[in-house]
């Protein structure tokens, strides 16, 4: 979810039930080479609570330097993210690429722990490639050194994000009499019946939504309504929608230069206005345009024709 879980995301994220939420991940090397973009990710605002700062690395001194760093801005939580499977990173021995030394990952995980008083909770996936899911006996290591809740994305490494998503594994961890500590399951939830489904099937702690929350944060509060009434919440209108989008707009100018905040708001608009019949011209607007009041006329435009919300 780099540079997508961002604090004007991650505000609409909150607002439509987000229980828990995490930074994009930072990379350690970055923070402690005071690395502007990196440190940038450290923000974080009382709204958000609770809130974890997720970090990446694979050296042991760096994870541990940046810890503090992260330790005093004061989350709830430190997260290491150790399932990205991102070229860029698992090439830096980082993210998934830890998967293939255990020994490795677990001296990370200890050097994180010793260097912080918050909990500390793990991302990772169900192993490197198809021969080496060795879920269960990190799930147990982890645990031993101190970690206090395990994030688990049914994929290994290779698969990227093809194919579907192996809960099954997932619920082995869970149901493994050495493991006390939350399990929660990722991987392929973008309904509110899955929700219920895999919860159901799989017996996880809870259920981590990334993808999904892209362009429609509302997924939150329509799996936690289904999750307590069985009922199908209605979709968002398309009012909300373009209010949401204006807002994600709003909060991007208040917390990044307006330059780069009408720049990367570009990756979103498609998202927000995703099966809407007929609306290309309106897309290609809003993403040709880099003046900030002519994107809140033209938002306010898409408003006034009210696009009927039916799939293509």
């Amino acid at each position: 979810m780099e540079d997508v879980s961002d604090p004007p995301f991650r505000y609409l994220c909150k607002k439509h039930g987000a229980d828990l939420m995490y930074t994009e991940f930072i990379s350690s090397e970055g923070l402690i080479r005071d690395a502007v973009k990196s440190r940038q990710k450290l923000d974080i605002f009382d709204h958000e609570r609770p809130i974890g700062i997720q970090i990446f690395g694979g050296d042991e001194e760096a994870m541990a330097l940046a810890t503090k760093i992260v330790d005093a801005t004061q989350p709830d939580l430190v997260d290491i993210n150790f399932g990205c499977p991102v070229k860029k990173v698992v090439c830096k021995g980082a993210g998934a690429a830890v998967l293939k030394d255990i020994p490795l990952m677990v001296r990370l995980t200890e050097a994180v722990v010793r260097s912080t008083n918050l909990p500390v909770t793990v991302k990772t996936r169900l192993g490197w490639d198809e021969r080496t899911k060795n879920i269960e006996e990190v799930a147990e290591r982890l645990q031993d050194v101190g970690v206090k809740a395990l994030s688990i994305h049914g994929r290994t490494r290779t698969q990227l994000y093809k194919g579907e998503a192996d809960w099954t594994l997932i619920a082995k961890v869970k149901n493994n009499p050495r493991i006390t500590i939350p399990i929660f399951g990722n991987g392929d939830v973008t309904t509110p019946e899955k929700a219920l489904d895999y919860k159901n099937r799989f017996g996880v702690d809870g259920i981590m939504i990334g993808r999904a929350a892209i362009g429609h944060p509302w997924v939150f509060r329509e799996i936690k309504h289904y999750l307590n009434t069985g009922e199908i919440l209605a979709g968002p209108s398309f009012d909300e929608r373009v209010e949401a989008c204006k807002t994600h707009l709003q909060k991007s100018v208040e917390w990044k230069s307006e330059i780069q905040a009408i720049n990367e708001m570009k990756r979103h608009y498609a998202n927000y206005f995703k099966g809407i019949p007929n609306f290309k011209a309106y897309r290609t607007a809003l993403v040709c345009s880099n003046d900030l009041n002519e994107l809140y006329d033209l938002l306010e435009i898409i408003r006034e024709k009210k696009f009927d919300l039916v799939e293509d």
